[in-house]
């Protein structure tokens, strides 16, 4: 059996010492995406006296482009906690991460609950639910990870790197998602673009595939959560001081400076 409480302190011992992110979850008995969910449940238990409440949830990996970016082929959660949601215009020093990374997303915020049902949840269910859409970065913190050996269940366990975010102001009526362009700009420059569909064809399914697991684990969205629904381009990693903007058509532009400076 796996000493999920032991992991998770170690976890909390590697971010407090800026420890490079290692692959630890085989060789610690890990052997199954259970296993690191496990892991993450305590290692979140752990945080929120030191971050706040939880408010929602980051889904990573739900685009074509961010699975071959990191080799691993499914969405995978983590949990967004109060003190690390920002909004729009703030700043964060990148001496604050083992590694800062950008991430530039479409986020929902849940108008009711979401009990699990007994058929699984799809694009036009989870819709009925929303009520407020916005543009949004997440920052993530992957302590300098080796791409090459990063595995799935250690990355999970790690509260799947969420560093926090940051919103524009959520908006009750918006376009057509999977059609909207999404444009990054970093000092004003255009750097990259997407569009919602490349996330699993359109934001509400990354949504839908949250509200199964979670029912899966016996629990379930409510109202009031904030959830990051993955990256429409790849990570951006600033190694300067830098502005980053996040245009998304219909929702608004979201807007981070990172500072190269000292840490906080």
């Amino acid at each position: 059996m796996i000493d999920t409480d032991e992991l998770a302190r170690m976890l909390v011992r590697d971010h407090e010492q800026g420890n490079r992110f290692r692959p630890f979850a085989a060789a610690n008995g890990a052997a199954s995406l259970e296993d690191a969910y496990a892991i993450q449940d305590r290692f979140v238990s752990l945080l929120k006296t030191r971050h706040g409440a939880p408010v929602g949830y980051k889904i990573g990996l739900t685009s074509k482009r961010m699975q071959a970016m990191c080799g691993i082929d499914q969405p995978i959660a983590g949990v967004v906690f109060s003190d690390r949601v920002h909004r729009s215009g703030a700043s964060v020093a990148a001496a604050d991460y083992g590694r800062i990374g950008l991430e530039f997303e479409i986020a929902v915020r849940m108008a009711t609950d979401l009990p699990a049902q007994a058929v699984p949840f799809t694009v036009e269910s989870v819709a009925a639910h929303v009520g407020g859409v916005c543009a949004a970065i997440e920052i993530v913190d992957d302590r300098a990870a080796d791409y090459g050996e990063l595995d799935v269940l250690s990355l999970v366990a790690d509260n799947s790197w969420n560093g926090g975010i940051v919103l524009s102001e959520f908006r009750s009526a918006w376009p057509a998602l999977d059609s909207a362009r999404g444009i990054v700009r970093s000092n004003g420059t255009e750097v990259d673009r997407g569009h919602g569909r490349d996330v699993l064809g359109h934001p509400f399914a990354p949504l839908a595939w949250l509200a199964n697991h979670l029912a899966a684990q016996g629990r379930h969205l409510r109202a009031g959560d904030i959830v990051m629904t993955g990256s429409l381009v790849t990570t951006r990693f600033p190694t300067s001081t830098e502005a980053y903007s996040f245009e998304v058509e219909g929702l608004g532009t979201v807007d981070l400076t990172v500072n190269a400076g000292s840490a906080s």
